[in-house]
């Protein structure tokens, strides 16, 4: 299956019925085509609105998902961004379209040389792409105007709310099981934090240290 006309009018409208309407993000996630992401026996699922397998024991998140937590983000063209979850690079790959610069990082080594090998194909030249422990947050490019972690921690991270820049916004998964996850949108103020749940979600938990594979 081909990331056709059709196909995108399909694609859009899914979206559009599950609440994303921001025209950027929709421009942005109708620029990446998410079969270019999904490799394997699921290649023939990737225009579905479902979360699928991927290398690693990970999962690329259903594109609703991807969207909402973009709009949620409310990346502005000038904006520096951290992602913590690199995994396929799909997600990065719409930041990528919003951003001045996006900054990304995953655990799995694999993972992170075949997102940067599919972002140099398509000509991202604004992605960043490292192995490193995201929990720890990334010091030497803080700080961040947008942080976006694309696995469930039991609390917003600490060292990732410090590298938030006033005025800036962080969307996370957070949740103590696979079962029971909120997204929540942080948003720095001078005085603290505000913190706004939006929607049930379901990812895989953020874990600390480089994996071994």
């Amino acid at each position: 299956m081909s990331f056709d006309a059709e196909a995108r009018m399909k694609f859009l409208f899914a979206l559009r019925s599950r609440g994303v309407t921001d025209a950027r993000v929709l421009g942005a996630m109708e620029k990446v085509d998410r079969g270019l992401f999904v490799k394997g026996i699921f290649a023939d699922r990737a225009y579905d609105d479902m979360p699928l397998p991927i290398a690693c024991g990970q999962t690329i998140s259903q594109p609703s998902v991807v969207a909402l937590m973009t709009q949620a983000l409310d990346v502005q063209p000038r904006d520096k961004v951290l992602e913590l979850g690199t995994g396929s690079g799909y997600q990065a790959a719409i930041l990528s379209h919003l951003a001045r610069r996006v900054y990304t990082m995953d655990r799995h080594k694999r993972l992170v040389e075949e997102a940067r090998e599919t972002f140099e194909a398509l000509g991202l030249a604004n992605i960043t792409t490292f192995t490193a422990d995201g929990s720890r947050g990334f010091p030497e490019q803080a700080p961040f105007d947008r942080i976006i972690v694309t696995a469930a921690a039991e609390d917003p991270p600490g060292p990732l709310l410090a590298e938030l820049r006033i005025g800036g916004i962080m969307v996370v998964p957070v949740g103590q099981s696979d079962a029971v996850q909120t997204l929540i949108k942080v948003t720095r103020r001078e005085g603290g934090f505000d913190y706004e749940e939006l929607r049930p979600v379901r990812f895989v938990p953020l874990l600390e240290g480089l994996a071994r594979d």
